[in-house]
């Protein structure tokens, strides 16, 4: 199975602010969205709480402590090994937040990184990729635009013992 974690970080390791992201890049939205598309996303209670919507053509995992907790459009799971095999498949997008992409990262096979240059308050962190681990398979640079920091789409995977 390939485990791609889609995240976006900034230059200080921010990933979220407020249940969102601290930063507006609609190309990248759309990269997401390209990214995921046709394939199960596991995430965590909070980040499904952050989207707008039930986003179309991607099942919902959510993995979640809460016994209790359902939602419309989210199929609830409670361990890594139940979000796993929930996802049966060839692929599954790991798209957040901070707790997951850590409790996944030892079963990822790629990680889709848009780097964010830039520094902004955030109250969500991940860690940079640890290059040991991860071989830097391709980079697109994107200008920085009016308000909008520079960015680049980067593709990750894991290297081989």
């Amino acid at each position: 199975m390939e485990i791609v974690f889609v995240v976006a970080r900034a230059e200080n390791g921010a990933i979220g602010k407020d249940g969102g992201m601290p930063w507006h890049i609609p190309d990248d939205l759309k990269h997401f969205k390209a990214t995921t598309m046709g394939a199960p996303m596991i995430m965590g209670r909070k980040t499904f709480e952050s989207f707008p919507r039930v986003l179309p053509g991607r099942r919902h995992i959510v993995l979640t402590r809460d016994r209790g907790w359902t939602r419309p459009g989210a199929e609830v799971v409670h361990s890594v090994d139940d979000a796993l095999r929930a996802a049966a498949g060839m692929r599954v997008s790991i798209v957040g937040g901070a707790e997951i992409y850590d409790l996944f990262m030892p079963h990822a096979t790629v990680i889709e990184l848009t780097e964010v240059h830039s520094a902004p308050d955030g109250d969500t962190f991940m860690p940079a990729p640890d290059p040991t681990h991860w071989q830097e398979v391709s980079r697109e640079a994107h200008a920085a635009e009016d308000e909008r920091p520079a960015f680049d789409w980067v593709r990750l995977e894991r290297r081989q013992p």
